[in-house]
Parts: structure tokens; C-alpha cells; sequence
């Protein structure tokens, strides 16, 4: 395939969209990138990255020739023969994928003289090509093309998921409209899936989906580790070693957070229903994460009795390491439940902050947040949380209680320091 520069336009500054823009401006091409949110292209023109993901400021500043930002449409089309759909898609109440953003987007396009390709990199429900791909020819503009080329990268690594993919999945109804796409992925050594768009956006959805399952499956064979007096620590060692199973998401923890994961989730078991099908498999794995998040109350009032009064810190808001996205995190629903017990709750986070979490208390340091408080709960495992002294820190605490919401720390250690020391799963030692 060639991999000669071409000129593409992405839709969208958040995550997904500036991941895109800057990787396929360092593979060659010209990209404009463009969002309705005139703070965040103002603060992307100053050289300035409204997002944390590692590698990307230093990816944005060494292609800023070839790199532009707008807020105009008529602006990031102009000379492009690709245009990246790079919008959310949130759930609605009813457990739907919201393509308000998505829609506008294909509404605002204006009919081009010269061959235009459109790219949906945004996670869509299966149907949704055919559904655009109508929109397009009522409109009149059945000679734009269409393509499903959906997004595998993880937060805290989504150059690198970018760059060095597992695969990279391209579902067309124009076999020459995939060629293109593919072309512009030149100089990454990945396999390449060809489909259909249907099927395109189901590996999408059944790809996270069968992740999900394996964190919720782990977090229940904790939960009867607990009942049992195994630890799932080995548990997990044991049966990742199997090369039918793989170590991969088997960890324990406080359960899946994101916005992939639960939006997803939802969008696959609505789509399912809508289809007439009831997803039991995926239903049981929401409700377990659901659950998961809650057993950690459980396990503060089987050490203090009544949370009423207490004061718990929560270290890690961001829903995993090195982001400082924040969207259905466990940190937000561990604080809300403790408000309501009556706890005063400290936060800490090295990146990330949050609006929504009223009531609790903000602090900058790990040493802030467990000043005087009853117990401490690991949410999020940042590196910096394992290099801690935690007899120095446990010295200052009214009770030398910590939560490892991650299996993170090293139990004995802690336990040595004079903590009760809870971890997921883990009912030996």
C-alpha cells in the first residue's frame, strides 16, 4: 500500500481525536483537527494540551508543522481527502449510545467537489455505517465514502496503542475506500482486518466486552477467595501461566471504570436488547463491577462499625494510572457512597481533579490525605503510592487502616507497620 502524505481532518480534541491527529501527523501526513470548544483550540494553537496522556504534548510540539487547530468546519475539510470522526458518543438514560455529536458532524459536512472519505473512529452501535451512509445519499452525496475504523487505545498509553497496535481494523463498503485507510497507517507493522462495517464495529464492542468479563470474572473468583481463605494473587498467577488463559486482566480490584468500559458495556447490552436478545452473560458482568465497588464500604464497616464521623481518604481519583480522566471512575462512586454514610472524605490525585465530587475535600499530598484519618483507600494504583513510607504515614493516621483497592502494596510490609491491611481476594495471611 502507499503511504504517500495525505491531508486529513479529525473531528474532535478529546482523547481519541488528538491521539489520532498527532500519531498520523507523526507518520507524515497533514492533519487539521477540529473542535466546537473554543478554549481547547485556543490552548492547542498556544502549544498547550488540554489533556494528560504521556508522550503526547512531546508528539503534538514535534509535529506542530504539519498540525493545525480550528473551530471551523469549512476550515478542517479544506484540501482534506479524509475526515476522522473522533466525537463521544456518552450513554443516554436508556442505556443507548447518544450520536447526537456523530450526526452533527455528518449533517455539518458540506458537499465537496473532490472525493472525500468519511472515517468513524468513535465506538458507534453496530448499524450505525449503514445509517450514515444513508444520511450521506440523502443528502446527495453518495460519492463520499465511508469507513468503520474503530479505536483500541488505552488511556495512559494511547500513543503507544497507536503506534504499535495489536491490529488494525477497517470495515468499508468500498473495498478502494479501505485501501485508503489503510494506506494512511503506512510505517506501523500491525495486522491489518478487513471487513465488512458491521462486523468492524462489533469487534470494536465484543473486544471491550470480553475484557470486561475477564476483570469481572476475577473480581468474583476474589470475592470467594475472601470466603474461602485463598488469595487471588496467587490464584491469578496460577491460572495465567495456562497459555490458553494469559495473564492479561486478572487483577483484583475495586472493578472497571472509564469511559469505554461501562459506556460500552451499556451500548452492546441495549444493542443486544434492541435486537431481541437478552445478554445475560454481559448483564451478570455489569452487575458484578456495580458490586465490586460497594464491598470496599463493606469492608470499612467490618473495621470501624458506623462511618458516621469518620474520615476515610481516598487516594487516586482518575479511573487508572496516568490519565487524568476521571468519567465513571470507582474513586466517584466510593466517595458518593461514603458522603451518604456520613463520612468526611479526603482526595488525592497527582493529576487529576473533579467538579463533581461535592462535599469532599481536595488535597495535594498523600501525607494531607491521611493526616488524622480513620482509614485509607488505594483507588487508583499510581506508582508513586508503592514508594511511600507508610509507617511514617501510618503514624500520623487515628487508625492504621488501609484498603488496597488494587492489590498494590506489599501486605506483610504493611501489616509489620501496624495496619490492618485489607486487600481484594486476598482472605490468607
Amino acid at each position: 500500500m502507499s503511504g504517500e502524505p495525505r491531508r486529513i481532518a479529525v473531528f474532535g480534541a478529546g482523547y481519541v481525536g488528538l491521539v489520532t491527529g498527532a500519531c498520523f501527523a507523526e507518520l507524515g501526513h497533514r492533519v487539521t483537527v477540529r473542535d466546537v470548544l473554543p478554549d481547547r483550540i485556543a490552548a492547542l494553537q498556544r502549544g498547550e494540551v488540554p489533556i494528560y496522556e504521556p508522550g503526547l504534548d512531546e508528539l503534538l510540539a514535534r509535529n506542530r508543522d504539519r498540525l493545525r487547530f480550528t473551530t471551523e468546519v469549512a476550515d478542517a475539510i479544506d484540501g482534506a481527502e479524509v475526515v476522522y470522526v473522533a466525537v463521544g458518543t456518552p450513554s443516554t438514560y436508556s442505556g443507548d449510545a447518544d450520536l447526537s455529536a456523530v450526526w452533527t458532524v455528518v449533517d455539518e459536512l458540506p458537499v465537496v467537489g473532490e472525493r472525500l472519505v468519511v472515517v468513524m473512529k468513535s465506538t458507534v452501535p453496530v448499524g450505525t455505517g449503514e445509517r450514515v451512509r444513508d444520511r450521506l445519499d440523502a443528502r446527495g452525496m453518495g460519492a463520499v465514502g465511508y469507513v468503520s475504523n474503530p479505536e483500541f487505545t488505552a488511556e495512559g498509553t494511547a500513543v503507544r496503542d497507536f503506534m504499535r497496535p495489536d491490529r488494525i481494523v477497517i470495515g468499508a463498503f468500498d473495498a478502494a475506500d479501505g485501501d485508503l485507510v489503510a494506506a494512511l497507517h503506512a510505517g506501523i507493522d500491525a495486522p491489518i482486518v478487513r471487513s465488512d462495517v458491521a462486523s468492524a464495529e462489533m469487534i470494536k464492542l465484543a473486544a471491550n466486552a470480553a475484557l470486561m468479563t475477564r476483570i469481572s470474572f476475577i473480581n468474583e473468583i476474589a470475592n470467594v477467595c475472601e470466603a474461602t481463605g485463598a488469595d487471588v494473587v496467587k490464584v491469578a498467577e496460577g491460572i495465567g501461566l495456562d497459555h490458553r488463559i494469559g495473564p492479561a486482566f486478572l487483577r483484583a480490584g475495586v472493578g472497571f471504570g472509564g469511559s469505554c468500559f461501562p459506556k460500552d458495556s451499556l451500548a452492546l447490552k441495549q444493542l443486544a436488547a434492541n435486537s431481541g436478545y437478552h445478554f445475560q452473560l454481559l448483564n451478570a458482568v455489569i452487575e458484578v463491577n456495580e458490586l465490586q465497588k460497594r464491598r470496599v464500604v463493606g469492608k470499612l464497616r467490618h473495621h470501624l462499625g458506623t462511618l458516621r464521623g469518620t474520615t476515610i481518604a481516598l487516594l487516586g481519583l482518575a479511573f487508572k494510572p496516568n490519565t487524568d480522566d476521571i468519567r465513571e471512575a470507582p474513586s466517584l462512586v466510593l466517595a458518593g457512597r461514603l458522603l451518604a454514610e456520613g463520612a468526611d472524605v479526603r482526595v488525592w490525585d497527582p493529576v487529576a481533579t473533579s467538579d463533581e465530587l461535592h462535599g469532599v475535600t481536595h488535597v495535594d499530598t498523600v501525607a494531607a490525605a491521611v493526616a488524622g484519618a480513620d482509614a485509607a483507600v488505594l483507588v487508583t494504583e499510581w506508582p508513586e503510592l508503592a514508594e511511600l513510607d507508610w509507617e511514617a504515614l501510618g503514624a500520623s493516621m487515628r487508625r492504621r487502616l488501609l484498603v488496597d483497592g488494587r492489590n498494590m502494596l506489599d501486605r506483610d510490609a504493611l501489616r509489620a507497620a501496624g495496619f490492618a491491611y485489607e486487600g481484594i481476594g486476598r482472605g490468607a495471611g
